[in-house]
């Protein structure tokens, strides 16, 4: 095979144009938007991605599959159109099944290649042979094989279709070693229109005033801003939304920044508070899951009021009868909202006994959460570390997150201010994400700080992702917050037993790995050295790693319930 796009073949003595499989697939996937592409080569498409560099899709060659399928998913997040993964048969699809997982619990597109054995070798034991359309189907929202390279523009344009489309989500296509290699005269390859951007439905006016009826009925109400909202690119509707009614809003996690953190009306601080106490509750692109704890009692009170807007009809209700329904595209239906607001305005009261509670217990657990942070003593508090983390940090940075404690912590300490700025474990709660998010992050933003803040446990899922960010040059800090452990460890291993099951190695230097790789790496030990070290980090070019030593038994602030809603709550 030749490194041409086209080639000529002799066909009854005529010189007949062709093409690969390979780069039919490549121009395809081009033509439908796909800009980027993450994967590990090998048999059989390493070929495949080196037409997509030919093609203009930017390669990114990464060093486990799992992180590859990570950062397609929060490319075709951040991007608005799916993004590609390409990884080898067999054990590559496997690995990348974890990416597919989580794209699907988060409703994000993607589009998953998978090379396979050839089509003439199946049932025969071929090398890496697997069942690969039937184990991704449970993962996806569509999956096939391709058995012919001809009709590789038609499955690649119903996949991404599919991804984009109603609620998005992973797809894949199952791409055989002898399709990929296959030769199709031009004159026969049918290439597919592109796929136009997803309709943006609106819903009846009267479910626009019923809406706005029961959140004018409503004593206490509370806006839920979920990431639903960020996907939709509705933020300047949603913050024009709240400035018109002034009610209080609380962000999901991947909700973060489409009202910036910093607005007066967020009730970050009082989260709890707000959700036992809302008799109405608007939920914008949220859902009523493990995050929001089911929508159900001791968490709410066993009358809550819900209005639901949602671009999934098999969505309303769950957990939760909804008493209005919104079902269609979040920045549209907030559209007709914000213009029935315009024609008929209303604004929640400015002083209520609501917005006074709110408001005390928000003040008083910023006084908790400031007595942590004024803890100088060593080894350092969460607090201490996180909240240096977010005084160094470029305002317009996009964090990404992960690991149980820096992660929950870190959620009301490091601050969002624009839409699609926040990356974490999501839904699905998937730790290893870390890196691979961070990496999409940044090639899809070129030149803008992403700064990654890692759980150590975390961390070590896909840290040789450090290599990725430097061969690339890509400029990431990533912070390991190192508390010894999975939720903590131990000062120091005891020679007489085994370490018990979720200690880690006490006192590993993780920044060093980044040194081996020409990049910066910092140690941090005492609360009073933070600040230099990760300003120095958040300067320079391409990757840097800033290791934080904490206290092995750090803790959050008392909370009134344990983090997951058990059956006793």
């Amino acid at each position: 095979m030749t490194t041409e796009a086209t080639r000529t073949t002799q066909t009854n003595g005529a010189q007949v144009a062709t093409m690969s499989g390979a780069e039919i697939l490549a121009r395809s996937l081009k033509q439908q938007g796909v800009d980027y592409l993450f994967g590990v080569v090998g048999f059989p498409i390493t070929e495949f991605a080196a037409a997509a560099q030919r093609e203009g899709i930017r390669y990114i060659g990464m060093r486990n599959e799992q992180a590859a399928s990570y950062a397609a998913q929060a490319a075709g997040y951040l991007t608005g159109r799916p993004q590609g993964c390409t990884v080898v048969s067999g054990p590559g699809v496997v690995h990348a099944l974890a990416g597919l997982a989580n794209a699907k619990a988060n409703w994000w597109p993607m589009i998953l290649i998978g090379g396979a054995s050839a089509v003439y070798q199946n049932g025969m034991g071929a090398f890496q042979e697997e069942q690969q359309v039937l184990i991704a189907h449970p993962f996806c929202k569509y999956a096939h094989a391709v058995e012919d390279p001809a009709r590789i523009p038609y499955y690649v344009e119903q996949a991404i279709r599919t991804s984009l489309y109603g609620r998005p989500g992973p797809v894949y296509l199952d791409l055989p070693d002898d399709i990929l290699q296959g030769e199709v005269p031009e004159e026969k390859i049918r290439w597919a229109r592109v796929v136009p951007e997803p309709p943006r439905t609106t819903v009846p006016p009267e479910s626009v005033q019923a809406a706005l009826a029961a959140l004018k009925q409503s004593q206490n109400p509370l806006v839920i801003v979920g990431k639903g909202m960020a996907w939709a690119r509705a933020e300047d509707e949603v913050r024009d939304f709240i400035e018109r009614t002034q009610l209080p809003f609380l962000a999901t996690p991947m909700g973060k920044g489409v009202v910036p953190d910093d607005h007066p009306l967020s009730v970050a601080a009082a989260r709890t508070t707000a959700l036992q106490g809302a008799d109405t509750i608007f939920l914008l692109g949220a859902r009523l899951n493990w995050i929001l704890h089911f929508g159900r009692p001791p968490r709410y009170r066993p009358d809550v009021r819900v209005i639901q807007l949602d671009i999934a009809a098999e969505e309303i209700g769950t957990n939760v009868p909804t008493d209005v329904a919104l079902v269609g595209d979040g920045r549209a239906v907030m559209a007709q909202i914000n213009a029935a607001l315009e024609s008929d305005p209303w604004q929640y009261p400015a002083e209520t006994t609501w917005r006074t509670q709110l408001e005390s217990k928000a003040r008083e657990n910023a006084q908790v959460s400031a007595a942590m942070m004024a803890d100088r003593s060593m080894p350092m508090n969460y607090y201490v570390a996180l909240q240096a983390v977010q005084d160094a940090m470029p305002k317009d940075a996009i964090i990404v997150s992960e690991g149980a404690g820096t992660m929950d912590i870190g959620r009301t300490i490091l601050l969002n201010y624009d839409a699609r700025t926040r990356l974490d474990a999501g839904s699905y709660g998937t730790m290893g994400v870390g890196l691979g998010f961070a990496i999409a992050a940044s090639v899809v933003n070129s030149g803008r700080r992403i700064v990654a803040v890692e759980g150590d446990a975390a961390f070590g899922f896909s840290g040789m992702e450090l290599e990725t960010m430097a061969r690339h040059k890509l400029p990431i800090t990533t912070v390991v917050i190192n508390n010894n452990g999975i939720g903590g460890g131990v000062s120091q291993l005891r020679g007489d037993r085994q370490p018990p099951p979720s200690v880690l190695l006490p006192g590993a230097r993780y920044e060093k790995v980044i040194d081996a790789f020409g990049g910066r790496g910092y140690y941090v030990e005492d609360p009073d050295d933070l600040k230099a070290a990760l300003e120095a980090a958040n300067s320079g070019d391409g990757p840097s790693v800033v290791n934080i030593a904490i206290a092995p038994q750090a803790r959050r602030k008392p909370q009134q319930f344990a983090w997951h809603t058990g059956r006793d709550e």
